[in-house]
């Protein structure tokens, strides 16, 4: 197989890039941009290289302790569990939220052979004793295996913590009623708080 050939079937690793995206990428790479297709290589390398997870929250970062959990200012009352990194990354744009995190990198799926020690639960209930947050935040998907999981942990944890929330469903900011679906009408509805 040539070189041209590996690579575009290397990017086809990535989510949402077949065969014509990668193709198209190679060749811009190969025409306009060798420099960066080297810089991109090179940076991939050591990235694959350096990046592990983070020894209290299963962040990924360079060092042991990623910056986060080593952030004095964060607020240790609150510990939020999320199914990936791009979900830290989700919440830390959006801002609101100071506390800490911890991520299972994907969801219980007995189906595809994902159970608890794969999502390192093991290692959430560690984290717990050692931080002892007064609130557990569940902002796993609303999915099937997102509700799941969440349920899942409320069972394994123990009574040290005094509120254990489950993030709000509901209808997003900014869109119209009448548009939403039925299930999401349902969950905003079952998800609503007192305001006055």
């Amino acid at each position: 197989m040539a070189l041209i050939d590996e690579l575009v079937k290397a990017f086809q690793v990535l989510p949402g890039v077949g065969q014509k995206t990668s193709q198209r990428m190679v060749l811009h790479l190969l025409q306009r941009n060798r420099n960066g297709g080297a810089n991109l290589g090179d940076l991939l390398v050591r990235t694959m290289s350096n990046v592990r997870k983070c020894s209290k929250c299963q962040n990924f970062t360079e060092d042991p302790i990623c910056r986060i959990c080593s952030d004095a200012n964060r607020d240790g009352a609150l510990l939020c569990v999320v199914e990936s990194a791009a979900d830290v990354l989700a919440f830390e744009q959006a801002g609101g939220y100071n506390g800490f995190y911890f991520v299972l990198h994907g969801r219980l799926s007995p189906l595809d052979g994902v159970g608890p020690d794969e999502l390192g639960l093991d290692e959430l209930v560690r984290r717990i004793k050692e931080l002892r947050p007064k609130e557990l935040v569940l902002a796993t998907n609303p999915t099937v295996e997102g509700e799941a999981t969440a349920h899942y942990i409320t069972q394994i944890i123990d009574d040290s913590i005094e509120k254990v929330s489950r993030i709000a469903h509901g209808v997003p900011l900014g869109s119209e009623i009448e548009y939403a679906d039925g299930g999401t009408l349902t969950h905003a509805l079952q998800g609503r708080r007192t305001i006055s």
